[in-house]
């Protein structure tokens, strides 16, 4: 699974999961052998593998460490099973409605599904910066771009 900048730390080494210490130790080595400048022909295909070694050791650093590891393994769960997003839709794309509910009126962004059903974005969904809609009768979510305006107090005096 891959997190923040897309890179699987246990493919980039080319381990398992479950290896073990000296597994991973010679994995890092045999890695960092792959991309070393003198064992590779610079060409315009074939750029400076620097940036490289900072993510080999950076790999290496954090699955070496029992705590890092079970963090990276953690993230990289919670990014699988994160809802991704179908396709990214404008607010400006939704249909607004007032309605009435028992706290009073209530603002309502609203557009149709592919399935028939709704999305729908609240005046709470906007405050909190929520943008992973998913729709009232499928699984689909959609990611709703807007931006965050503040009011501004105290306007006309200067």
């Amino acid at each position: 699974m891959t997190i923040d900048d897309g890179t699987d730390y246990y493919t980039l080494l080319g381990i398992t999961r479950s290896a073990s210490p000296d597994t991973m130790k010679a994995a890092y080595h045999r890695a960092l052998l792959r991309i070393h400048p003198d064992k590779q022909r610079q060409s315009a295909d074939n750029p400076s593998p620097s940036a490289n070694i900072g993510l080999i050791q950076n790999a290496f650093l954090t699955l070496s460490s029992t705590t890092q590891r079970t963090a990276y393994d953690a993230r990289c769960e919670l990014s699988r099973k994160a809802p991704h997003p179908a396709q990214v839709v404008s607010l400006e794309d939704f249909d607004f409605s007032d309605s009435e509910g028992a706290d009073g009126t209530v603002s309502i962004w609203s557009l149709t599904c592919r399935c028939g059903g709704m999305y729908k974005v609240t005046e709470d969904d906007l405050e909190h910066g929520r943008h992973l809609i998913g729709c009232e009768n499928c699984s689909e979510v959609v990611w709703v771009g807007y931006e965050m305006v503040e009011e501004v107090s105290g306007e006309g005096t200067g």
